[in-house]
């Protein structure tokens, strides 16, 4: 029997789940692809392997750069200045789940704080989200190395010439 009291914790519970802004649920789907395809063995996860698998998740001018270095590097025959998956830094990976944290920073921007465990050892990647038109991109993603924040913006924010 549907009474006052369990139709105000239905409602009271379906509130606390819903995000606080309908941008938050897009933001998260887009997140949730991204790391969905990282779980479990044999997981293919995200080849960043040209301009339209780079263009479908990063912003134009972070998109911009990442095919530029790989275009150059290929010309060198050698490898670009990420040398690894920018989503969970590092090659290789065996990954049973996420854990994501969303929070607006401002209009159309919201940062997502990703952890997870990969090959034993805990991670946590945070992605910068810029809403462009009705879509979600990621304007930076930050790596804890070393004890200190490292970005993907700042990796290319050389020349791009190798020491």
């Amino acid at each position: 029997m549907l009474t006052r009291r369990n139709l105000t914790l239905g409602v009271a519970s379906a509130v606390i789940a819903m995000p606080a802004r309908a941008g938050d649920a897009s933001a998260f789907a887009f997140v949730t692809g991204i790391y969905n395809a990282y779980k479990g063995r044999g997981s293919r996860g995200h080849p960043l392997d040209g301009e339209r698998a780079i263009g479908r998740y990063f912003e134009p001018s972070l998109a911009s750069l990442m095919v530029k270095d790989q275009k150059n590097a290929a010309r060198r025959g050698d490898v670009g200045l990420l040398d690894g998956d920018p989503f969970i830094d590092a090659q290789d990976w065996d990954i049973s789940g996420f854990d994501t944290a969303m929070s607006d920073t401002a209009p159309g921007q919201i940062s997502a704080t990703v952890k997870f465990t990969n090959l034993g050892k805990p991670t946590t990647v945070v992605l910068d989200l810029v809403k462009i038109r009705n879509d979600w991109r990621i304007h930076d993603i930050t790596w804890p190395r070393d004890g200190k924040p490292e970005t993907l913006r700042g990796i290319y924010a050389t020349d791009g010439s190798r020491p």
